[in-house]
């Protein structure tokens, strides 16, 4: 073997190894199996085609198409453990503006590239570098014109995305809460100045947050995702209703580059006209988080179609905004504040006519002080077991008033959800 060749070798062996290491039982179990990536290249060739190139320890399959508003390629593959600088995929080069890839749902990976113009993916080519072992998985985009690039988006038919099934429980009458960490996956969410991502920040709170509830073993707790993997906006709705969830708790982070001194946790509750425009354009910009997984989204279904279902929603919307104040009331003295502490808009997670539901923006990633905090554990404690009294006096209301009455839930339609 040459000698140039061989820490390459050894790097790879080591990134496979790490791969099938597991931080618990079921992970070693998924990832054993999945190709390492430990490089991304672009590359703009003289004929007007860009070349998206990964180095990966071993072949995968992969399969593109492309989506048209906002223009860009996905590329589907087996599982992938990506060990890439986080940089990479910022870098512009030709027709790529950026891209980004991470978990998409169980045993798949996604690369969403952001196209500079309109573009057609050429070929997608895997071969074996023979000096080191490396296969290299490149995808080739050529420039094309308007209508031949809407046609070859129409012409899509991207896999459906795999759904989470719900295994059934044996009957308990204690209360679910249903915890939604946002974004995931190849959705990073918002980026903090020192490459933080919301999806991470929002995923371990979440995390203690559902420990401290399962702590005092009055709740049946449960995630919309347990793990790094994208779960499209309508798929969380319908997780929570298909569970018959009893409260729907949301986890974010806000960001605001052009204002750091802006800081603070607010808490949303759902409805059709936001209360202010700040609101309304963070409800925007959260909802098209599944055009940027390489997703067309859908509002999920409301099931509102009479008079006594339009009540049924108004009540889950009275249960919605109580809670929003008690847990308002609890975590207050325990963390900081926005000026509007409790707002409304339109976000898709919270259109849930039968749950109530609540989504806690904890704070500013492009607040130093809020970042600080929101990595800090003895905070993230704090605050947790200030959610979680919430949640107590919530339920201890529920009891007296009752839950929202109407007609029977009906099972949430098990269509697919199309990338």
């Amino acid at each position: 073997m040459p000698t140039r060749a061989r820490p390459f070798r050894c790097l790879l062996l080591a990134l496979s190894l790490l791969a099938a290491c597991p931080a618990g039982a079921q992970d070693g179990e998924r990832n054993r199996n999945a190709a390492v990536a430990i490089a991304a290249d672009l590359t703009a060739g003289a004929n007007g085609a860009t070349k998206l190139t990964f180095t990966l320890s071993k072949p995968v399959e992969a399969r593109a198409f492309v989506m048209e508003r906002p223009d860009r390629a996905v590329i589907d593959l087996a599982e992938v453990n990506f060990q890439v600088d986080a940089e990479t995929g910022r870098r512009r080069e030709g027709l790529v503006q950026s891209f980004r890839y991470g978990l998409f749902a169980p045993g798949r990976s996604r690369v969403v590239v952001d196209l500079a113009g309109p573009a057609t993916v050429g070929k997608i080519e895997t071969v074996a570098r023979q000096r080191d072992g490396a296969t290299l998985l490149s995808i080739e985009f050529q420039r094309a014109d308007r209508e031949a690039f809407r046609k070859a988006a129409v012409a899509s038919d991207p896999l459906p995305a795999l759904r989470k099934s719900l295994a059934a429980e044996p009957a308990d009458s204690r209360p679910l809460v249903m915890i939604d960490a946002g974004h995931g996956g190849t959705d990073p969410g918002a980026i903090a100045s020192t490459g933080v991502f919301e999806k991470d920040i929002v995923f371990g709170f979440a995390q203690a947050l559902v420990a401290r509830l399962e702590s005092y073993g009055r709740y049946r707790v449960r995630m919309t995702r347990d793990r790094d993997v994208f779960v499209p906006l309508g798929e969380r709705v319908r997780i929570a209703r298909e569970a018959k969830a009893d409260l729907f708790i949301s986890i974010h982070a806000d960001s605001i580059s052009a204002a750091p001194q802006v800081r603070g946790a607010t808490i949303y509750t759902g409805s059709e006209k936001a209360t202010d425009a700040e609101s309304a354009k963070l409800a925007d910009r959260e909802n098209k988080a599944d055009a940027a997984a390489g997703t067309d989204s859908a509002a999920p279904p409301t099931d509102v179609a009479d008079i006594l279902q339009e009540l049924t929603l108004r009540e889950t919307r009275g249960f919605s905004a109580g809670f929003a104040r008690t847990l308002m009331g609890q975590i207050g003295p325990v963390m900081e504040m926005s000026g509007k502490p409790h707002r409304e808009a339109g976000f898709v997670v919270l259109r849930s006519p039968d749950v109530p539901s609540v989504l806690v923006e904890l704070g500013y990633l492009s607040s130093k002080r809020d970042l600080d905090l929101l990595q800090s554990q003895e905070w993230r404690e704090s605050v947790t077991g200030s959610m979680a009294k919430a949640v107590d006096q919530f339920f201890t209301n529920r009891a007296t008033l009752g839950r929202p009455s109407g007609p029977p839930r009906k099972a949430a339609s098990i269509a697919p959800v199309s990338p």
